[in-house]
C-alpha cells in the first residue's frame, strides 16, 4: 500500500476542526498529521512533521490565514496549501491565491468532494469551489487589458506591485521596502491610475495577466 496523504488542519472553530480531523482519519489513504487552532501553533508544530498537504481557514485568531500561507510557502514551497473558508469575496480569494494557496474551497464543500480536492491538489491540481471559480473568471474578464497596453510603471511602482502580487498588504510591503505606509499608498495611487484599476485585487489580476511582474 502507498503511504497515506498526511493533512495538517488549521481551524479555530473546535467543532469544525474536530469534524475535519475525524473525516481525514476515517478515510482510507488519509491521515491527519496535526490539527491546530491558530497559525502560530501550526508554524511551530510543522517543524517537527511536514505534511503532504495543508488545509487552512483564513479567518483565524492572531495571524491571519493569508499571512500564514505566505510564510508556509516560504518555508515549505513543495507543500500545497488549500484554503477552506466562508469568505467568497474577490479580495480574500485573490489575496489567498497570490500568497501561495494552491486551492480555494468554501466550507459548504461536501466531505467527499473535499477529500477529492485534497487528492487533486497533491497531484498538481488547483481545486476551487464553483462559486470561487466564477469569481476568478469574472475578475479576469473585467481587467482584460487592451491589445497594446503601455503602463509605464516606475521601478518603485513595479516593486510595490510585485509585493502585492506576493500577498503583502500595505503594512508588510512598507516593512519589506523600508518605507512608510503613506509612501506605499502614494505609489499605489499612481499604479492604479496607470493600470486603470480601482482596487488592490484588480491591480494584482492585471499585473498577472499583463506579465508585469
Amino acid at each position: 500500500m502507498s503511504d497515506p496523504i498526511t493533512v495538517a488542519i488549521i481551524e479555530d472553530l473546535r467543532e469544525v476542526r474536530e469534524g475535519l480531523t475525524v473525516l481525514v482519519n476515517g478515510t482510507s489513504g488519509f491521515r491527519c498529521s496535526g490539527s491546530f487552532r491558530t497559525m502560530e501553533e501550526a508554524l511551530r508544530a510543522l517543524t517537527r512533521e511536514r505534511p503532504v498537504v495543508i488545509l487552512t481557514d483564513l479567518g483565524l485568531p492572531g495571524m491571519s490565514g493569508i499571512e500564514g500561507i505566505r510564510i508556509l510557502k516560504e518555508r515549505y514551497p513543495e507543500v500545497p496549501i488549500v484554503a477552506l473558508t466562508v469568505y467568497d469575496e474577490e479580495e480574500e480569494i485573490f489575496d489567498a491565491l497570490c500568497a501561495g494557496a494552491a486551492g480555494y474551497l468554501l466550507k459548504n464543500t461536501p466531505p467527499a468532494r473535499l477529500l477529492e480536492c485534497l487528492k487533486e491538489v497533491v497531484s498538481g491540481g488547483a481545486p476551487m469551489s464553483p462559486e470561487v471559480a466564477r469569481q476568478v473568471i469574472k475578475l479576469f474578464r473585467e481587467v482584460c487589458p487592451p491589445a497594446r497596453a503601455s503602463h509605464n510603471l516606475t521601478p518603485q511602482e513595479t516593486e510595490v506591485l510585485k509585493l502585492l502580487v506576493e500577498g503583502h498588504n500595505y503594512k508588510t510591503a512598507a516593512s519589506e521596502l523600508g518605507i512608510t505606509i503613506n509612501t506605499v499608498s502614494f505609489h499605489l495611487r499612481h499604479v492604479y491610475d496607470k493600470l486603470q484599476v480601482h482596487s488592490k485585487t484588480e491591480a494584482v489580476a492585471k499585473a498577472l495577466r499583463d506579465h508585469l511582474i
